[in-house]
């Protein structure tokens, strides 16, 4: 690859054949050409739905949309927790050329408000439970299309794909950041962006119509949108969950649905392999686990590929500015690059840089650049920002890494959670996963404080098994004996649960302001 830019060849991965993989075509259209009609698509605990019933119901949301004024470019606001109204009202909106977005379940009344009124959109797809808790944050004026719209008989239009002119580079859908401001960044995503990283993901993944995922994240968050791109795409599959609270009926309803396929974020797998039966119940039809959202520590990534040795595990890493998906490392080299983020998927170019642009050495620390066709334009109304990080079409991450040898990457940390302690640098995830080493943990984050003497103090917050006999001068003792005495926690305080975002990822700016007696 020319130019520096790194991409990981295909390897013994297979391509998935269709009449129609790339070209000037809607998404919806895209995601659901050539399908069995009579094949299960959507799996709830009480329903299944066919292809051929997902479809009547996106037409009847496009009559519903259209009547309520959305028009091609208005953008339509999804929210609902992962449901047949919450697929079929995003590929809706999607199929009339207007812009789905997906809003967080998990926000105060005002901050949805003010996401609304900041997006402008001109009609609300809402399931009705979330209609009643929301009530007051909603505008008498903004149409409401609900459950109830799902009952029609029929709807006015037969299925119809769009013409081969279609223009592949409009907004598709809005995706707004999980930052921790009242505003947060709206990611513009294109209908190349999601047929292009779908396309990837099949690919390396090596996905079919007999692959089942339990859909544990929620569909307002890129990775679990990802989940519904691909296994749409390939005639596969969806078990529809959206809570992790519950880890023992959540694991219920993967045995009996047989699901093959299970993704989550670190806090996932650090509940689910720390403080359930995951790693040793039974699960004969699970094949593939995916795993991304954060770097999740060294030793619960050997632990779950213990747990079930017969599921390959891909770990990835992604951005939401990049669609989904950015790199993935082959499950067959995670025992010789535990760690590694692996290279670029198909079509994505990676490269890793210092200050001046140019590429590290092998060992060297800079930060991620990414080129490919999922990279997004651009976020909405913010070209100072754009200028910063989206740069000649490519994507500055803003997470540091190394590299090896053989080109495959390993991040060190975000930029701004670097800690400066004794005048040096220090990873805050080499220090969460040295404290994940001892069994009793659960989670764990690390925090800078200031600090007179050391310029910052290291800080851990932890989270321990129920019942578990573990004191913070244990955690202390067991990084003295692993790490050098400046990356050593001053602190460490015990939480019941570490904060985190609507998308499960934790929280260190509220970590970083809490009072600690």
């Amino acid at each position: 690859m020319g130019n520096g830019w790194r991409r990981l060849p295909p390897s013994g991965t297979k391509t998935v054949t269709m009449n129609r993989i790339e070209g000037h075509m809607n998404t919806t259209d895209y995601l659901l050409q050539d399908h069995v009609d009579s094949a299960v698509a959507l799996i709830t605990p009480k329903t299944k739905y066919t292809y051929e019933e997902l479809k009547k119901s996106i037409l009847v949301l496009m009559d519903a949309f259209r009547a309520a004024g959305a028009t091609p470019g208005a953008p339509i606001g999804i929210l609902g927790s992962n449901s047949m109204l919450w697929v079929a009202g995003y590929l809706a909106a999607m199929k009339i050329g207007s812009i789905a977005v997906p809003f967080a379940t998990r926000l105060p009344p005002d901050e949805l408000a003010a996401q609304i009124k900041q997006i402008g959109c001109k009609v609300l797809c809402v399931d009705n439970k979330l209609r009643k808790k929301y009530s007051a944050a909603f505008d008498a004026s903004l149409p409401q299309i609900n459950e109830d719209a799902l009952t029609a008989d029929q709807p006015t239009a037969s299925w119809v794909s769009e013409p081969a002119e279609f223009d592949e580079n409009q907004d598709a859908a809005w995706m707004l950041t999980s930052g921790t401001t009242a505003k947060p960044r709206v990611v513009r995503i294109t209908h190349l962006n999601i047929q292009a990283n779908t396309k990837s993901i099949v690919e390396y993944l090596d996905l079919s119509h007999d692959d089942r995922i339990l859909a544990l994240l929620p569909f307002y968050y890129c990775f679990g949108t990802s989940l519904l791109h691909t296994h749409l795409r390939v005639g596969g599959s969806l078990v529809l969950g959206d809570s992790v609270i519950f880890p023992e009926k959540v694991l219920d309803l993967m045995a009996e649905t047989a699901c093959t396929g299970f993704a989550g974020v670190p806090t996932t797998f650090q509940m689910y392999l720390r403080n359930s039966s995951f790693p040793t119940r039974p699960l004969p039809a699970l094949r593939k686990i995916q795993q991304a959202g954060g770097k999740l520590s060294t030793v619960l990534i050997e632990e779950l590929t213990r747990s079930h040795p017969n599921a390959k595990v891909f770990v990835m890493y992604g951005q939401t500015e990049a669609t989904a998906r950015l790199s993935y490392l082959p499950p067959e080299l995670l025992s010789t690059k535990l760690g590694s983020i692996g290279r670029g998927i198909p079509d994505v170019q990676l490269k890793v840089v210092n200050e001046n642009g140019g590429e590290v050495k092998p060992g060297e620390v800079g930060e991620i650049v990414a080129r490919g066709k999922n990279i997004s334009p651009g976020y909405l109304d913010e070209p100072e920002i754009n200028a910063e990080k989206f740069i000649n079409g490519s994507l500055h991450t803003g997470d540091m890494a190394t590299l090896d040898e053989d080109g495959y990457i390993y991040i060190v940390d975000r930029k701004s959670d670097f800690i400066k302690s004794y005048g040096n640098r220090v990873s805050s995830q080499e220090v969460e996963a040295c404290i994940m080493e001892v069994g009793e943990v659960v989670a764990t984050a690390v925090v800078g404080i200031p600090d007179p003497l050391r310029g910052e103090a290291i800080r851990a917050f932890v989270v321990l098994r129920s019942n578990a006999e573990v004191t913070d001068q244990t955690i202390i003792n067991h990084c003295m004996q692993r790490l050098a005495r400046y990356m050593v926690p001053r602190d460490v305080v015990f939480l019941q649960s570490l904060p985190t975002n609507q998308h499960g990822k934790v929280v260190k700016s509220e970590l970083r302001k809490m009072e600690v007696t």
